[in-house]
């Protein structure tokens, strides 16, 4: 019985020593154990027939992010820029407000100079025309020339050469009446010309200074910007957005000033040439006009010797 018993034992214990028969014995070792972690603990086991409610999220520890993340600001469209001219202004020292204080009474005072050099030199116009129609007239040139206004420069130029003839008798024959006219007109014109001219190296001075007052600011804006980072120890962009744009703003200020300015300039100056052009053909007009009458008179005195030739021209 004891040798029945024996060999069967023998030959289990072969089988167990064979590798299949050991990876058998390892898989039904772990699916026990994962058999009774899956087993809930006692207590916990609910009776039989109920009804197990299923497991919930856990809503506690990831909570729905707020209204306030998910929906956008309401009142984002409504605030203003913070680095804006407003900003810079209420922001800005001392210096930047002064730069941009100067840079506003340039841009005024060039634009007012634009205006009214040329409102100017339209009614220089208007007058150069009455001036022609006067010298066209027949009556005496002492008469026609009250027609034209007090302010009328062509006016002023009519009476100075009036004047001169008049003077023209203590020279006592030194300078012919021609030459004398001639000297008179064309200072009456250079006088003329630099009225015309009054008010434009203005202009030439805000447009040639204007970028370099504008760059001042700059160099001041990033300046600020610079001891703004050495003082907060980080090149960050809150810290040198506000000094970076007020340098920007400062260059884009000089620029706004310094381009009408020097277009103005220039537009003026072509239009004085036109002017200036006008009236010295007024004047050569009156230079020979006046000679004209002169000869007339004289040709017309009744005795031989040359009386005075500017009496004639200066009576009512």
């Amino acid at each position: 019985m004891k040798n029945c018993l024996d060999k069967p034992l023998a030959t289990s214990w072969r089988l167990l020593k064979s590798w299949p028969a050991r990876a058998l014995v390892i898989g039904v070792t772990c699916a026990s154990a994962v058999q009774a972690q899956s087993v809930p603990p006692a207590g916990v086991v609910s009776a039989p027939g109920a009804i197990t409610a299923p497991a919930m999220p856990q809503m506690a520890s990831n909570p729905l992010p707020s209204a306030s993340i998910i929906a956008p600001a309401a009142d984002s469209t409504g605030v203003g820029n913070p680095y804006g001219m407003q900003a810079v202004w209420e922001q800005g020292d001392g210096v930047a407000r002064t730069t941009i204080g100067l840079l506003a009474i340039m841009s005024l005072l060039s634009w007012y100079l634009i205006i009214a050099k040329l409102l100017e030199q339209r009614r220089l116009d208007a007058q150069s025309g009455e001036a022609r129609q006067m010298l066209a007239g027949t009556e005496p040139l002492s008469k026609r020339v009250q027609a034209l206004p007090k302010t009328s420069p062509f006016r002023y130029l009519v009476e100075s050469a009036l004047a001169a003839t008049k003077r023209h008798g203590s020279l006592a024959g030194q300078v012919d009446m021609a030459t004398w006219l001639s000297q008179n007109i064309v200072r009456s014109v250079t006088s003329l010309q630099m009225r015309t001219q009054s008010g434009l190296s203005v202009l030439a001075t805000v447009g040639s200074t204007a970028p370099f007052v504008g760059l001042f600011g700059t160099v001041w804006g990033i300046y600020n910007a610079l001891v703004t980072i050495g003082v907060s120890g980080q090149a960050s962009i809150d810290k040198m957005a506000g000094p970076v744009g007020e340098a920007l703003i400062m260059t884009a200020l000089g620029l706004a000033v310094a381009v009408p300015a020097v277009l103005g300039y220039n537009w003026l100056v072509r239009r004085n040439r036109v002017a200036l052009h006008a009236v010295r053909g007024f004047g050569s007009e009156l230079h020979t006009q006046l000679l004209v009458d002169i000869d007339k008179l004289q040709r017309a005195a009744p005795s031989a010797s040359v009386p005075a030739p500017a009496q004639p021209l200066l009576s009512d």
